[in-house]
């Protein structure tokens, strides 16, 4: 219902940057179709099916009547509806406001309803024009006005009789040769339930096969569980019996237990023949205690690692468990071209493409504890899919396999990916608001500009003379942001020489494109790309923007009082492509790696203003904002 829901929505709001369409999930392909800028508005309405519909409520309102709008009460049951008046009459009210001879005696009137809608249809095109001809290049009825100077102008056009007639002709036998194959499609319906029945035992019989195939296994499990489990019993055992008797000896060298209290009482012996005879054992064996003290060493080993039992092979070949091979290849997910932006692109390769009838493409969620959800199913005929309405900031899991017939494939492996941890922010460049025409060079979309060094820069070289730097060229996104938490990326063309990307408030942004270009030092402009030395001074204090630096294939990360700023850690390879997240009520920015999804660098902004997207550009280079994903992307990539 949720996509139900897109086909109210108007076409587009006046002021608005760019027109929106209306779209309407199509129930057979499951793909977005666009109805255009006039929306439901542009269909023809379906008069046949109204017919069928009220001709079938009408047999389920048999059973209640349909009373006479017109007379006193108590009101008879009504026998004729008059679609002019929108009543409904008995007979003798009928001849009372229909008389003979009257405008109102040639009403058109039908039998007993409450559907008064008129039966016209009117042109989506031209509203005020009722549809006379039949396109036969479009195959669709139009109006006079589609063909003296419309989109059918130059197409060959029929009278509506005549595509009356010759449909109705087609539609005739069509019907015709079907009622007389009844015997055949009977015999088939016969053929195709004793299938059903035959179908249902077979899957009962492979069920019990399974089952007994699984019980085995089972059985063997449950065998080396046993065999497994006596032996560490037998091991921990051994073990502690070698620490029960170690444990015994050395509580004989305790006072008064044992050896100890042995020897104490041999000591009291007065005689010395008596003594001499059984000190020397003893001595012997207090001897042999006190080497013992002096290293002591357990009896046995408390760990047991040697009794871990690795079950890593033998539990990726039951992930792989599967029927008898098909003939039908395991699909692969094309990890390069799969990718997450506000939704999730999956693409994969199957070398038996031509043999699978479709594909079905599981996901689902992985909970930061790793706890895994039950899949979710979507049927796929291509092999690439767009999947929406995922939770940001959040692990998902992929994987695919091929159906032919009743038949399907193992799944593929698993692609692991992490949504963005915001929504998708979406904007375009401004070309109105601090945009330099002479050094900058925006396409038409507006999601991408380019710098050029060119004649202009030359031009300016000779201030460098007199102590003057050029200035760096701004752009920035068309929307402002006042609230909540977004998300948006772009890609730095490799040739780049420097770029700046962040966010920067609306007064700073006013301040810099105030200042007369070509005419600022950066010793004394924070973001201007150089380590000067009021950039050292601002480590912690919450400043109203915040850029980095992107250029000759490295990403820089700005100075920091709390980690190591030494070039070698502060100097990245640059990420294909680039993200931002803002988080507007926290006053936080972050920049992530979009391969991986991953922080590359945070701080605290000041948002007490309104926030926009901003980039700079110095010498040769590009941005590319990142587009979303949609169906259309989708169809663009098959074509491509």
């Amino acid at each position: 219902m949720d996509k139900i829901d897109r086909i109210s929505r108007p076409g587009w709001k006046r002021g608005s940057l760019t027109p929106r369409t209306t779209t309407f999930p199509c129930p057979g392909c499951e793909h977005d179709v666009d109805l255009g800028e006039r929306g439901i508005s542009g269909l023809f309405r379906n008069f046949t099916l109204e017919t069928i519909v009220e001709r079938y409520r009408q047999a389920a309102r048999a059973a209640t009547a349909i009373m006479c709008d017109l007379c006193k009460p108590p009101p008879q049951e009504s026998t004729k509806s008059c679609m002019d008046c929108s009543a409904s009459y008995c007979n003798e009210c009928f001849k009372i406001y229909h008389p003979w001879g009257t405008v109102k005696a040639q009403h058109e009137y039908v039998g007993p309803t409450t559907n008064f809608r008129p039966k016209i249809l009117m042109c989506p095109e031209h509203e005020t024009e009722r549809i006379n001809m039949y396109c036969e290049l479009c195959r669709r009825p139009v109006c006079h006005l589609c063909k003296l100077g419309g989109d059918h102008s130059n197409h060959r056009v029929t009278t509506m009789s005549s595509a009356y007639k010759t449909l109705k002709e087609k539609l005739s036998k069509d019907i015709d040769y079907l009622i007389g194959k009844e015997s055949q499609v009977k015999s088939q319906i016969s053929e195709l339930n004793l299938l059903m029945k035959e179908t249902e035992c077979n899957g009962e019989r492979a069920k019990e096969e399974a089952v007994t195939h699984f019980e085995k296994l089972f059985e063997i499990l449950e065998e080396r569980k046993s065999s497994v489990l006596k032996a560490i019993e037998a091991s921990k055992k051994l073990r502690l019996d070698k620490f029960q008797t170690q444990v015994e000896e050395y509580q004989g060298l305790l006072e008064n237990n044992g050896l100890v209290g042995y020897a104490q009482e041999v000591l009291k012996e007065t005689d010395q023949s008596c003594f001499v005879q059984t000190a020397k054992q003893l001595h012997l064996r207090i001897q042999k205690a006190t080497e013992s003290l002096k290293s002591f060493r357990p009896a046995a080993q408390t760990s047991f690692e040697d009794y871990v039992v690795n079950t890593s092979k033998q539990t990726e070949l039951l992930g792989e468990l599967s029927f008898f091979s098909s003939g039908i290849d395991v699909p692969e997910i094309n990890e390069e071209q799969s990718k997450v932006y506000n939704n999730v692109l999956i693409n994969w390769y199957h070398p038996e493409k031509d043999k699978a009838d479709s594909y079905v493409l599981e996901y689902r969620k992985i909970n930061r504890d790793e706890e895994m959800l039950s899949w979710n199913e979507i049927e796929v005929c291509g092999t690439s899919k767009v999947i929406s309405d995922l939770e940001s900031n959040c692990n998902y899991a992929f994987r695919v396999r091929a159906y032919k017939g009743s038949i399907c494939s193992p799944c593929s492996r698993e692609l692991i990916l992490h949504t963005p941890p915001a929504p998708v922010f979406s904007f375009l460049f401004d070309e109105k608001c601090g945009y330099n025409n002479e050094h900058l060079l925006l396409n038409l979309k507006r999601d991408r500009v380019e710098s050029r060094a060119g004649f202009n820069l030359l031009l300016a070289a000779d201030r460098i003379q007199v102590g003057y730097y050029t200035s760096l060229d701004y752009i920035i996104g068309d929307v402002g942001i006042t609230k909540g938490k977004h998300f948006w990326a772009f890609r730095v063309e490799p040739y780049s020489y420097l770029v700046k990307a962040g966010v920067a408030s609306s007064d700073k942004l006013q301040e810099w494109l105030r200042s007369p270009r070509d005419a600022v030092s950066p010793r004394y402009e924070q973001d201007s790309g150089h380590d000067s030395g009021s950039e050292d001074a601002c480590f912690d204090s919450s400043q109203p923007f915040t850029l980095v630096t992107i250029g000759m294939k490295k990403f820089f990360i700005p100075k920091s009082a709390t980690s190591a700023n030494e070039p070698e850690n502060r100097v990245l390879p640059m990420p294909t492509s680039i993200g931002i997240f803002l988080d507007y009520d926290k006053g936080r920015v972050a920049f992530y790696d979009m391969d991986h999804m991953k922080c590359l660098y945070e701080r605290q902004v000041d948002c007490s203003h309104t926030m926009y997207p901003a980039f700079a550009l110095m010498g040769s280079g590009g941005v590319q904002l990142e587009e979303p994903i949609t169906a259309k992307y989708l169809e663009y990539q098959e074509h491509m």
